[in-house]
């Protein structure tokens, strides 16, 4: 018997934390992209996107996420989560700029 997919982004999450991936990359007050764990600031070139996920809202068009599960240059991985629409939380362009800037390398599996 197949796995079922996973669908929504607590099922892409809780997979992730099972993997080790627990720790968020996010934008914070100063408008750095930021480890929430250790605290690291990273720029674009310091991650590779190595998986995306993408979700839309069943109910609401406008609620909609892409999760990014990016390395750094160690191995370490982490996510990036980019909610956009009614309930975004990475206003502005400074946010869009560092995704557009990290270099892609999707593997198939994690």
């Amino acid at each position: 018997m197949q796995p079922q997919p996973m669908t929504t982004l607590t099922e892409v999450l809780n997979s992730l934390r099972k993997k080790g991936i627990d720790s968020e990359i996010k934008l914070n007050d100063a408008n750095e992209m930021q480890h929430d764990k250790s605290g690291k600031i990273f720029k674009p070139e310091e991650l590779t996107i190595i998986k995306t996920y993408r979700f839309e809202g069943q109910s609401d068009p406008g609620d909609n996420s892409a999760l990014y599960i990016v390395k750094d240059a160690q191995g370490n991985k982490s996510f990036i989560l980019d909610t956009y629409g009614a309930y975004s939380d990475n206003p502005g362009p400074k946010f869009d700029d560092f995704l557009k800037q990290i270099p892609v390398e999707e593997v198939p599996e994690l």
